[in-house]
């Protein structure tokens, strides 16, 4: 299949614009075909018009045909077959295997919410029938349902492809929700993204949707992104990536003359806790699957354990001596491209020559450069030096991560609180290590959207209750999350309806609940008529 290298609005591409720009191989540093143009300013408005112009109709489809429009795009990305595995390996590097299951997930994500459309009671519908002899005021009829919030801009994330990305979780929820979607595509694979956008504008055709509710942007630049949250048609931001890109697009979208709300995930350390006793009994198991979270994807997951926290002791000496071995084992892998491979050489390095850490272990083998291969390494240090360097807290991506020992458990607790906020936090514990840290539990709680016990929290499943999103700067609104059937709430507002008669009422709201779904009425969950 032949790229075009342009940007794809309403399914048409537009006409070459600027000076090219292309996709490396990160496996051998080549230049890949074809040439990509980034969009021009009035290509970028064309596209925020023409989602905004096919909005109020998005809007007002039956939950029945964004699910089956969502069902059509998870046939089309299938379709695509080996033409898209080749050419997101070729662009990032990932193994074909590692591909196709993120293939499996970004289908299973569009028909995860088709699902939960065809269920229909995630609109959170509310009813209070009128009181008129309510005295000494009557009630009026009131009736609340979720409606679709508009025009979102989504922005590809370098480390998942398919799944943070053109037809990812956040464009899936989105339309989920009857919101038309402009994409910025990541610019380490604009091909992959062409690819996934033609999936997605074939799929509207197929359903006779209108073309505008997806558009594609390509851009090498932040100017490209700046410009589509700063347009006014557009009303929010799905963003996934570093935590300076990401309030760079909050700062843009909030300074705005009508502010607009950005779901930004900025990425995490992770914290693992490891308590005595797990420790005692599981040394051998908790430092294998630790340097299996660490080293898993090359390091790029957002939710890669970061830094391990434990206490002084006989048995975190025999940890740290067997997580030396484990990571002496692990071997280099191809980043996804050269600018996060040189970002992470360049943090290991400066890590190791500042004085306050020592290099606890790092693979036997060494990288290869020509292959943008990162190398795997741990360093270690004392809670003092910790608390006392504020810098140790910057995320590094890569197969990095940091012990640091606390003098007991009160210091323990001091480095919990110590932390910002957190995609994830992670303990590993027997229960009676549990019942006396019971205060540190409490706090990760305030600190982290996910709390993981005696695993590792690089596996994040697809499902509804899912938390991926903690406090800033873990993510912008720790309220949302983005995996998950819930990331739908991010894309909707609520409107009520006042005396309204039923003919004019969505069908969320009619008496006779012809969707069958679950409402509120009269404060009693019910799936009952009026």
């Amino acid at each position: 299949m032949n790229l075009q290298g342009t940007s794809l609005l309403a399914g048409q591409f537009v006409p070459a614009h600027g000076a090219p720009f292309h996709a490396q191989s990160p496996l051998d540093g080549s230049e890949l075909a074809p040439a990509f143009f980034a969009a021009s300013d009035e290509q970028i408005q064309q596209a925020a018009r023409l989602a905004s112009e096919a909005a109020p109709a998005f809007a007002r489809t039956s939950f029945a045909e964004r699910a089956a429009l969502l069902e059509k795009i998870a046939e089309e990305l299938l379709a695509l077959d080996d033409v898209l595995i080749a050419c997101v390996h070729a662009e990032t590097g990932l193994p074909k295997d590692r591909l196709t299951g993120e293939r499996g997930r970004t289908m299973g994500q569009l028909r995860l919410f088709a699902s939960l459309l065809r269920e229909g009671s995630w609109c959170d519908a509310r009813i209070d029938t009128a009181l008129p002899d309510r005295q000494p005021i009557p009630r009026p009829d009131l009736r609340r349902t979720l409606t679709s919030l508009g025009p979102v801009a989504v922005f590809g994330a370098s480390n998942f492809p398919l799944a943070f990305s053109v037809a990812g979780g956040d464009t899936a929820s989105a339309l989920a929700a009857g919101c038309p979607v402009v994409v910025k595509a990541h610019p380490a694979h604009p091909g992959t993204s062409e690819l996934a956008a033609l999936a997605v504008a074939r799929a509207l055709t197929h359903c006779g949707l209108p073309a505008g509710i997806f558009s594609l942007i390509h851009g090498n630049t932040p100017a490209q992104g700046l410009a589509l949250v700063r347009n006014p048609f557009i009303k929010a931001v799905g963003f996934t990536g570093s935590e300076k890109a990401g309030r760079a697009l909050f700062d843009a979208a909030a300074n705005r003359p009508e502010p607009i709300p950005v779901f930004a995930e900025m990425g995490s350390l992770n914290p693992v806790f490891l308590l005595p006793q797990a420790l005692s009994s599981r040394t051998e198991p908790i430092a294998e699957g630790l340097r299996n979270s660490v080293t898993l994807g090359v390091g790029q997951f957002c939710t890669k354990p970061g830094v391990v926290f434990g206490v002084s002791g006989t048995e975190w000496d025999a940890f740290k001596r067997a997580f030396s071995a484990q990571m002496q084992k692990a071997v280099p892998g191809t980043m996804l491209h050269g600018g996060i491979c040189d970002s992470y050489r360049k943090s290991v390095e400066s890590l190791a020559r500042s004085g306050k850490l020592d290099l606890l272990a790092e693979s036997a083998v060494a990288a290869e450069p020509g292959k943008t291969q990162g190398q795997p390494a741990a360093f270690a240090t004392r809670a003092a030096t910790y608390l006392a360097t504020p810098e140790l807290q910057a995320e590094v991506f890569g197969p990095y991560t940091l012990l640091v020992e606390a003098r007991d458990a009160a210091e323990l607790l001091t480095l919990a609180r110590s932390l910002h906020g957190q995609l994830t936090a992670t303990l590993h514990a027997t229960p009676a290590d549990l019942a006396e840290a019971a205060p540190l539990l409490s706090l990760l709680q305030e600190k982290a959207g996910r709390l993981v016990l005696n695993g590792f929290p690089t596996g994040v499943e697809v499902c509804p209750a899912m938390q991926q999103g903690g406090p800033y700067p873990a993510s912008t609104d720790s309220r949302f999350t983005s995996v998950g059937t819930a990331a739908i709430q991010r894309w909707a507002r609520p409107v009520c309806f006042q005396g309204f008669p039923q003919e004019f009422l969505p069908d969320t709201l009619q008496n006779t609940n012809p969707l069958g779904i679950l409402r509120t009425v009269n404060g009693t969950l019910t799936r009952d008529a009026v």
